[in-house]
């Protein structure tokens, strides 16, 4: 059976985490992915006799496997991995570290420990390579990609900075053009290419392997990158480590000069001080400062972007992340941007939100480049993005809408009102701007003020500009204004035909409200249908993301052009369930089918070794929907059930909270529960004392005893009622259970498709829709509460307030 891959993958950091100890992220991350990476490599080597990699005798994941708690597994380690580097020309790419280093991973026995529970993580059955998949849907290359991520994360400012969100790196390919028509043999650039991420997500865009080259200073980076693109059946991807790219780029044709290339991105450190360092810009060999200038000594980020652009060929194409300094700041900087702009080299500038990236808090934008035509273009396309984004722990995140509004508006260029415009050349070099493109400068994405009206705060009425603000939504709903409002007694000032407390009440049940409703519940189910019917054919050994990517486009062309309901939150509300359930699900389903298999839930104690059942489950169909389709009346029998226990339940805390007194009947007990009612209570019998009858002494009906009988009365209802309970839950269990083995797979197909996704995606849509509404209902009702009570009532009201009291102090003898 098949494993969740959320839980893999959680499962992996979880146990990688735990053991590291007090050794940093940034360290720990490589010995993680190395035994990772042989993993891989060995499940390969063993599915196929031909694999590229080869795996000398002695040195398989299995054969380092049977190393656990041997007193020499760090050093047998060692030098398996030597053997496999020397084989595949891998030296210094996987031997970067040591599993023998006694000072990191511990001395003896700590050692042994570490090791062995590091590799007991990888001999998961699901980590099963040998039919790892390309083009960005395999496990590995997803599970290599959760693991960076996180240790991105954990690695800090400083150490943070060798992997590029995959967010950002999926926006750069899709803005400079690169799509699945995108010739695989088209070469793709990265100069800064710390573990390769964004080179591969760049890859991924076109699919399949394609021709890429990075250079890395940092030896463990530039090793991680090259098994990373291993890993993503990128085997020949080159890779090369050394100097900065700035100083000494290693990427160099026949003659000498700068290879050139189709695409091109980077992700350089921000604002780096010793750019200079191992060369003289002055007498730059490659010409990557002549026409441009040169920029200042300590700041590096515009000779990152002058080297992408002389790195690119003529119809290149490049994005470079960059802080937002490069867009204003002044002197030599100034300079060179203006020169690139006349050029026309820049075709956009996305900025981005704060605090994205693993190196840095602050804000970054996207620089996007165009060799091709430059010389014909007119004006730079702005996107204002940094307000389009989620937290995430202790960063933020963009989501998939705003990934996928970018990219839209970016392609089609769309000018959309405070989000996004293209600025002509003429307007950049206008002397009130000169050359400067700070995006507040051209786009004013602040929101309009919610200005507050003196004159209808003074004589009442509610303004009209506020009320014909609201256009949007008398649009859809005609009729809806004249319902909700009239003209006032003065001009541009409307009055309330209804009190607040009805708002909500007209606009629900106005026609054009039903209206609206109902056509958007029918786009809905327009798009229901067509994807009900393509997930109902899927086969096993699909693709879930090119089925999620299908299904999702569909839906935002479903709700392009509607009225409120934006298109980019409904898809939102997909991209949301896709990541929580329907991923899962559809993994099991291109693994095993449409198979739903239930499973006991073994939850074993670490210490003792004992084990506890604790109950079944089934992954694709869970129990609780089960008996929802099969069983609702027993479902509905035991609920009552449990409404009757919590009720008793209720009662008995609320009477011994009203006896728990300092002279209570339950003041003196330890604990009140049966023993020691019933003790009591035996103790009252001896002493003489019994209960009292309602019906012939009503008064003293609430005697001790009384209580003590109605407590005991209660707590009796309640076994019999858990005994019950138990019962019936145990005889739907086994019903529940039984039918599963009856189900066929038109059974499966109907009920996750339809009960479970579309059930899920409906309340999803409805609670859009309800946002919609509320929103209405909010705003016109914070306008009546704001002006309905004019300066003027306020006055009188006053006055009647004053009086009274002027009367009260009369009498009781103050006058004034």
């Amino acid at each position: 059976m098949a494993i969740k891959k959320s839980e893999l993958y959680s499962s992996l950091w979880a146990g990688a985490d735990a053991l590291r100890g007090g050794m940093d992220a940034s360290q720990y991350k490589d010995y993680v992915l190395i035994l990772l990476f042989l993993k891989y490599v060995s499940d390969k080597a063993a599915a196929d006799p031909d694999a590229l990699i080869e795996v000398p005798e002695g040195c398989s994941f299995k054969e380092l496997a049977d190393l656990k708690g041997n007193k020499d597994i760090g050093e047998k380690i060692d030098i398996a991995i030597g053997q496999i580097a020397k084989a595949n020309d891998l030296q210094n790419v996987i031997d970067v570290v040591s599993f023998n280093d006694e000072e990191k991973l511990g001395k003896g026995k700590e050692m042994v420990d570490r090791l062995s529970d590091l590799i007991a993580i990888f001999e998961n059955k699901a980590l099963n390579f040998s039919k790892n998949k390309a083009g960005g849907d395999d496990i590995l290359g997803d599970a290599y990609e959760y693991l960076m991520r996180h240790f991105a994360t954990e690695s800090g400012k400083a150490k943070g900075q060798f992997y590029t969100p995959s967010e950002v790196s999926r926006v750069m390919a899709m803005v400079i053009g690169i799509n699945k028509d995108t010739q695989r043999s088209q070469s793709f650039y990265d100069p800064t290419s710390g573990s390769g991420s964004l080179l591969l997500k760049v890859a991924d865009e076109c699919e399949g392997p394609a021709s890429l080259f990075g250079q890395e200073k940092d030896v463990a980076t530039a090793a991680l990158a090259k098994m990373n693109m291993i890993l993503h059946n990128n085997p020949t991807a080159e890779i090369k480590k050394g100097q900065s790219t700035l100083s000494n780029p290693l990427f160099l044709n026949n003659q000498g000069y700068l290879m050139t290339f189709d695409y091109a991105v980077a992700n350089p450190p921000f604002s780096v001080k010793n750019w200079i360092q191992g060369f003289n810009p002055q007498e730059d060999e490659y010409g990557r400062f002549t026409g441009f200038g040169i920029p200042p000594e300590k700041n590096g980020d515009y000779a990152f972007l002058l080297h992408i652009i002389a790195s690119l060929k003529s119809t290149g194409k490049g994005a470079v992340i960059l802080p937002h300094g490069v867009l204003f700041r002044g002197n030599a900087e100034s300079e060179i941007r203006k020169n690139i702009i006349k050029k026309g080299l820049i075709k956009g500038i996305i900025g981005l939100p704060a605090n994205l990236f693993y190196g840095t808090g602050i804000p970054a934008c996207i620089i996007v480049i165009d060799k091709e035509d430059a010389e014909e273009r007119k004006g730079i396309f702005m996107i204002d993005a940094s307000k389009g984004y989620m937290k995430d722990g202790n960063k933020n995140r963009l989501r998939s809408q705003d990934i996928h509004k970018i990219v839209d508006v970016f392609n089609k260029q769309l000018e959309v009102p405070k989000y996004s415009r293209f600025v002509s050349l003429e307007e950049i070099a206008d002397p009130k701007n000169d050359y400067n493109l700070n995006i507040p400068r051209y786009i004013d994405s602040q929101e309009a003020e919610d200005i507050q009206d003196i004159e209808a705060h003074l004589l009442g009425g509610i303004p009209a500009r506020d009320v014909e603000a609201l256009e949007a939504y008398w649009e859809a709903y005609p009729s809806l204004k004249d319902a909700l409002f009239e003209a006032g007694n003065r001009a541009g000032y409307y009055e309330a035909k209804v009190v607040k407390e009805h708002i909500k009440q007209v606009i629900f049940e106005h026609p054009d409200f039903k209206g609206f409703s109902q056509r958007m519940h029918e786009v809905f189910e327009a798009w229901a249908t067509d994807a009900v019917r393509l997930l109902k054919d899927l086969e096993k050994g699909f693709n879930p993301k090119q089925v999620i990517f299908q299904i999702s486009e569909d839906l935002l062309q479903s709700y392009h052009g509607k009225p409120l309901i934006s298109k980019y939150d409904v898809y939102q509300s997909l991209m949301d369930y896709y990541s929580e359930t329907m991923q899962d699900d559809l993994y099991l389903i291109a693994e095993d089918g449409w198979v739903a298999t239930p499973y006991r839930i073994i939850e074993k104690n670490k210490k003792t070794g004992k084990e506890t059942d604790k109950g079944w489950t089934c992954d694709l169909i869970p129990p609780s929907l089960m008996i929802a389709q099969y069983f609702q009346t027993e479902k509905e029998a035991l609920e009552a059930m449990e409404a009757e226990k919590e009720s008793i339940a209720a009662q008995l805390s609320e009477l011994e909270e009203e006896h728990s007194a300092e002279d209570g009947f339950f003041a003196d007990f330890d604990k009140v529960n049966k023993a020691s009612v019933s003790k009591r209570l035996k103790e009252l019998t001896k002493e003489g004392k019994t209960s009292l009858n309602m019906a012939a002494e009503p008064s003293a009906f609430y005697g001790e005893t009384a209580i003590l009988d109605q407590y005991l009365e209660w707590t009796e209802q309640q076994g019999r009622l858990n005994a019950r309970i138990k019962k019936a839950a145990e005889e739907l269990d086994k019903k529940a259970l039984a039918q599963y083995q009856r189900l066929n797979t038109d059974d499966v197909k109907r009920i996750v498709v339809e009960a479970k996704w579309m059930a899920a995606m409906t309340t999803a849509i409805e609670g859009e829709m309800e946002r919609i509404s509320q929103r209405l209902t909010g705003r016109i009702k914070e306008l009546m509460e704001r002006y309905e009570t004019p300066l003027p009532q306020i006055d009188k009201e006053l006055e009647v307030l004053e009086a009274k009291v002027q009367e009260h102090l009369k009498k009781m003898g103050f006058n004034y």
